[in-house]
């Protein structure tokens, strides 16, 4: 595993707990979606980083 694919992940669960945190204080939807869309992504893009597919 690499640097890149654990500061990708260890952002994407940042970013969960946040978009949580969020849903659980009434925020606005969207800035719950943005949170959830980008830790998605970071999450995707670290787990590929860890399967060698992006080398």
């Amino acid at each position: 595993m690499t640097g890149l694919s654990t500061i990708l992940i260890f952002v994407g669960l940042f970013l969960a707990g946040g978009a949580y945190s969020f849903s659980k204080q009434q925020m606005p939807k969207g800035v719950i979606v943005l949170l959830a869309i980008a830790s998605a992504m970071c999450l995707v893009a670290g787990v590929l980083r860890i399967q060698g597919i992006w080398e």
